[in-house]
């Protein structure tokens, strides 16, 4: 065989010895980049669930349950009694509640009709009661 034959069978041998470890050495590293990733998201999932599982135990109590319906939803026990603090509508004709009304925003519905035996003060703080926690 020529030297240029033994050189061309070399370097053929080379290319395929190449392509044989280099494939699988990519495939590799790719591989254990995707495995560290895996391993990084698993360790935070880890962390995220044992946080819930905390709060999931917290918010089963009955001292959590009690409070969150008091708060949120202004429940009382039986014989309590539950009082509201509502603000002083603004006058109509008072330059600065027309000031404080445009910087609030838009205004609010009008109230509802009043009702004999002032059933409408009650429907009107419901509704706005409502409308707090909604």
């Amino acid at each position: 065989m020529s030297s240029k034959a033994r050189i061309l069978v070399a370097f053929v041998i080379f290319i395929g010895v190449l392509f044989g470890a280099v494939y699988p050495t990519r495939t590799y590293l790719a591989q254990r980049r995707d495995l560290r990733a895996a391993n990084q998201k698993l360790a935070l999932f880890k962390e995220q669930n044992a946080h819930l599982e905390a709060e999931a135990k917290r918010l089963g109590s009955d001292a959590e349950i009690e409070r969150i319906a008091r708060a949120r939803f202004n429940l009382v026990k039986p014989g309590e009694e539950a009082y509201a603090v509502v603000a002083v509508p603004p006058k109509p004709g008072d330059p600065a509640s027309q000031a404080a009304a445009a910087a609030a925003g838009p205004a609010a519905p009008p109230p509802a009709a009043r009702r004999p035996g002032g059933a409408g003060a009650v429907v009107d703080w419901m509704v706005g009661a409502l409308q707090r926690v909604f």
